[in-house]
């Protein structure tokens, strides 16, 4: 395996993991689609010559991504490129944080996987990826950010999509305290199969396991897999309020809600300008929503909340003050373009 590292390496630390001392190198490690995120404000009409859906994520082909890659090039605007993919993205704001976060994806030789691996290192993530051999393609997300701020984005996995079990070891899950997964790697068979082993291997040495729905539209896509896998491996889960409806199959949260209630799940449900709502078996914490000023991008919203509940409870934070990190997370991460965080939420919190 290769190993990108920005510091000397993780730091050894204590955690008790049912009952028993052990030493952990992570806080949080995440595993996903290593994606390079290439973000463009347009307009409505972007969409409509492209038959883009507002607010939805489209996996596309290398040749969708050939044409798009010219539209984004075409528009008076300079497309920003940033190393992301959302665990990445939810990773990188776990280290922010001060919190040990590593990151499991798979990136090709070429120059975007190059600048994949460096755009984690400097984030001070701890990063590890096997070389592809395919000589496809790093995987893009291409990201069309309208007026409203709301993202559509078109997503080609390129290497990404080749991460399979050979990448999950045993003796990598087992260096984390909490393993975070995104949804969107069930959008490949072999991808699948690679978070059902590390689901597993986490469970079976005591290790939390945490999961973002990321889509509800991949909800759909994947409805039987979400619910079997929600309902017997996962400890926390991230969803919105779409995701959960999605998942429950209803128009009504607290159906939704109670449909999943259970004593080995907190579930984290995020719900825009009404904050969030963390229910840790059947107890509810409403979070509120921290106001902005001005609303410019959306992008990163779910994945930096998750960033903060996360490293809010690896600080050892209860759910609604850990909540409350991940609400001002999430709003650093809206009044600019990207879906990493720009400015410290420490000071703010």
């Amino acid at each position: 395996m290769l190993f990108y590292l920005i510091t000397a390496g993780p730091q050894a630390n204590i955690a008790v993991i049912k009952g028993v001392t052990v030493k952990t190198d992570f806080d949080v490690l995440g595993i996903g689609n290593a994606l390079m995120d290439v973000i463009l404000p347009v307009d409505y009409a972007f969409l409509a010559d492209y038959s883009l859906q507002k607010g939805s994520m489209a996996l596309i082909d290398n040749d969708r991504v050939a044409v798009l890659g010219q539209a984004f090039r075409d528009v008076e605007a300079t497309p920003r490129e940033i190393a992301g993919g959302s665990a990445a993205n939810t990773m990188v704001g776990i280290a922010e944080l001060g919190v040990r976060a590593a990151y499991l994806g798979k990136i090709g030789t070429d120059g975007v996987g190059r600048r994949l691996a460096k755009g984690y290192q400097e984030a001070g993530v701890y990063f590890q990826s096997t070389p592809s051999r395919s000589g496809a393609p790093s995987g893009q997300c291409l990201i069309a950010v309208t007026p409203d701020s709301e993202r559509t984005m078109s997503t080609c996995l390129g290497t990404s999509a080749e991460f399979s079990k050979a990448d999950v070891l045993e003796a990598d899950i087992k260096r984390a305290r909490i393993v975070y997964m995104e949804g969107y790697l069930f959008d490949k068979v072999e991808a699948k199969a690679a978070f059902i082993k590390a689901a597993e291997i986490a469970k079976a040495h005591g290790r939390e396991v945490s999961l973002t729905l990321s889509d509800s539209f991949c909800v759909e896509r994947h409805h039987e897999s979400f619910v079997h896998l929600v309902r017997n491996h996962i400890n926390i889960l991230f969803a919105n309020e779409a995701e959960m409806l999605a998942l429950a199959k209803t128009e009504d949260l607290d159906a939704a809600i109670d449909a999943f209630t259970h004593e080995n799940l907190t579930m984290c449900i995020t719900r825009s300008e009404k904050g969030s709502l963390i229910v840790d078996g059947k107890t509810r914490h409403a979070v509120p929503a921290i106001p902005v000023t001005s609303i410019v991008d959306t992008t990163g919203a779910g994945d930096q909340y998750a960033a903060g509940v996360l490293a809010g409870r690896a600080l050892g934070l209860s759910w609604p003050d850990a909540g409350y990190l991940g609400s001002k997370a999430a709003a650093e991460v809206i009044t600019h373009y990207g879906a990493r965080p720009e400015t410290s939420v420490i000071p703010l919190y």
